[in-house]
């Protein structure tokens, strides 16, 4: 009620002028309704909202246009830094090259090791040259070691280095390879005897492998690059390649002890057998299954490999030859040791090989690599019919 009152009193109030006489008073107006009175109250409140709200619109358009501002002077500056900087660059003009000398980018270097590697060695005149042209998000740097001059422009060197053709001195050992193979393209790479390899590898790698592994390297080297130009010697080498292995069966999960080696050796076959990573989970469950029901496994890889022939090269004198302990055509049980280095997905499938009763497998066609797979005698025997009749009309 105070304020219906204080309002009627505001509205109706007359000004006292300094005449001294006292003005005429007006007819009395009639009070304003309550209704009327609220619906001033709510137009000033919203003017007064209304106000408010103008007011922080102004104060932040005014904020972001300060940021703004501030943003494309730093901008400004930042681009004027780089040109005075580019401008400073020093780099050797294109054909001002001279003698020859072979540089070596290390696996994983980074840009900025390898612009201090190539200005210590006085490729580029200095490493600002290389990294202001080798910096962007396409740049790829391959390791190897490369064949350059002396006092070349950045751009130059940048252009070999991404050239992975140019490469050279990398080991590479793939998936499915075996120890005779790496050691000796090891030996050719590094320009260390074979002899020193071999000389290991026969000796069991005492302080370089796993208990687990009962001497034996098979198996044991981890598929990937190596740096062999650098390295010290046959057993340095050697070394990194078992310790990495190491570190990815850790990475994968894969069970310590005798289990270990037991997976390698199911994988390597998996490798051996097949192609297709789809395939090689069903190849070691056939494995398992042959295993469990006390048959052969019949792998025609790991008489090969006894042999030291590859799969295409057995006779029928191999494939009969029990004394070899790797014919598991004649012996029942996992070979003595794995039958090469496995990749990645060849131990996974032997972790985790899916569910079935395969007992048998036929690679029906040689060109695609499509491998069948069966749990019968007579589905086999028609399997290995229609490998012969698709690999004499291919030849």
């Amino acid at each position: 009620m105070a304020e219906s009152i204080n309002d009627f009193f505001e509205e109706h109030a007359q000004e006292v002028t300094g005449t001294g006489e006292a003005p005429t008073p007006a007819p009395p107006v009639p009070p304003k309704s309550r209704r009327e009175m609220r619906s001033r109250r709510k137009r000033r409140h919203r003017q007064h909202t209304l106000a408010i709200v103008i007011a922080v619109v102004l104060v932040v358009a005014v904020i972001v246009g300060a940021f703004l501002g501030y943003r494309k002077v730093v901008s400004l500056r930042e681009a004027n830094e780089r040109a005075q900087q580019a401008s400073q660059i020093q780099d050797y003009k294109p054909g001002t090259e001279g003698d020859p000398v072979s540089f070596t980018v290390r696996q994983g270097e980074d840009v900025v090791s390898i612009a201090k590697g190539l200005a210590a060695a006085g490729i580029v005149k200095s490493e600002a040259a290389f990294i202001s042209v080798a910096s962007g998000p396409s740049t790829v740097l391959y390791p190897g070691t490369f064949e350059l001059f002396m006092h070349m422009d950045a751009a130059s060197v940048l252009a070999i280095l991404s050239d992975q053709s140019k490469a050279t001195g990398f080991l590479d050992v793939k998936a499915g390879e075996r120890v005779s193979a790496v050691i000796a393209n090891a030996a050719e790479l590094s320009g260390i005897d074979l002899a020193a390899f071999q000389a290991i590898v026969d000796g069991g790698g005492q302080g370089i492998l796993p208990a687990e592994a009962g001497g034996k390297f098979e198996g044991w080297l981890e598929p990937g690059q190596y740096d062999a130009k650098s390295a010290k010697n046959a057993s340095a080498l050697l070394k990194e390649m078992v310790d990495r292995r190491i570190a990815k069966l850790d990475q994968l999960g894969v069970p310590g002890g005798d289990q270990r080696e037991r997976i390698l050796n199911m994988a390597s076959i998996a490798e051996a057998e097949v192609n297709q990573p789809d395939d090689y989970g069903k190849v070691v469950r056939v494995i398992l299954n042959r295993l469990d029901k006390g048959m052969t496994l019949g792998m025609d890889s790991t008489v090969a490999y006894g042999n030291d022939v590859a799969p295409s090269k057995l006779t029928d004198q191999m494939l009969s030859d029990a004394s070899n302990p790797y014919n598991t055509r004649q012996r029942k049980g996992l070979p003595p040791t794995p039958i090469s280095n496995p990749g990645d997905n060849a131990i996974k499938a032997a972790l985790d090989p899916p569910e079935g009763d395969w007992l048998y497998f036929v690679t029906t066609d040689l060109s695609t690599g499509e491998t069948e797979f069966t749990d019968n005698d007579a589905d086999f025997e028609k399997l290995v019919q229609k490998y012969k009749t698709q690999n004499e009309n291919a030849n």
